[in-house]
């Protein structure tokens, strides 16, 4: 059942990924604030698709959608739109499916590239056809971390990066190319900017956790979460108390 999922997402990802190509309507929408025009293109494709498929969706652009059954699909039909509306390379479709035991089916796409990750639950990480492993970095000092929103001061890393796409940020830790991630704003993140590459850093060795202390997994629409992520404990330990600092 769950490798279907994983086609019928990866289906759903080239739909999304045609319209954008085609796209020529990078303004916003007028409807939600930064809410872009092709935001809500690419739900209507996603909604359509999960519809057919008889399973409940909770979208940043549309909210939540019951349907019978027990299984849930997370979805950002476009995370970094603001990237895409730039030319930035660097935003994707993320999906995931969650059921009784919590996440278990994951996919986010570069929509730019085409870099596909996923992840069933207790069956590794992929990238394409590549196994994903975190790296081993412990030592804050000695890290490579991607950040969301601007810390107040210097968190003690070597190096960091901000991107713009928080699920494909989180998957690169997940890969092993960053060391870990820090979301440097309050409560800015929707559990669809995260689901999926909670998932699929959790299925190659890294931990993501609500830097405040929360819990991470939520099905409300207006709940925000504040996302860390490292690839072993030791780094977690030290990023969480860096943001826990400002918090």
């Amino acid at each position: 059942m769950f490798r279907d999922v994983v086609t019928l997402f990866a289906a759903i990802a080239d739909d999304v990924g045609a319209a954008l190509h085609a796209n020529a309507d990078w303004g916003l929408s007028g409807v939600r604030d930064g809410q872009y025009s092709v935001d809500v293109v690419a739900d209507v494709i996603v909604l359509a698709a999960l519809a057919e498929a008889g399973l409940s969706v909770l979208s940043e652009e549309s909210g939540l959608t019951i349907r019978e059954g027990n299984s849930l699909v997370i979805v950002d039909p476009l995370d970094g739109s603001t990237n895409a509306s730039h030319g930035v390379p660097w935003f994707a479709t993320s999906l995931c499916l969650v059921d009784d035991d919590g996440l278990a089916v994951g996919l986010v796409r570069n929509q730019a590239t085409g870099a596909t990750y996923t992840a069933v639950r207790g069956e590794g990480a992929w990238l394409g056809e590549t196994r994903l492993h975190a790296s081993r970095c412990e030592l804050l000092g000695d890290a490579f971390i991607g950040l969301s929103g601007l810390p107040p001061a210097h968190m003690g890393w070597n190096q960091f990066r901000a991107f713009g796409a928080s699920a494909l940020d989180l998957c690169l830790v997940a890969a092993g190319a960053l060391d870990g991630f820090v979301d440097c704003s309050v409560d800015a993140h929707g559990v669809w900017d995260y689901a999926a590459a909670v998932l699929i850093c959790t299925e190659a060795g890294a931990t993501v956790v609500d830097g405040l202390g929360r819990d991470l997994l939520v099905r409300d629409p207006a709940v925000k979460r504040t996302p860390v992520g490292a690839a072993t404990p030791a780094l977690l330990a030290d990023l969480v108390a860096a943001r826990q600092r400002f918090a």
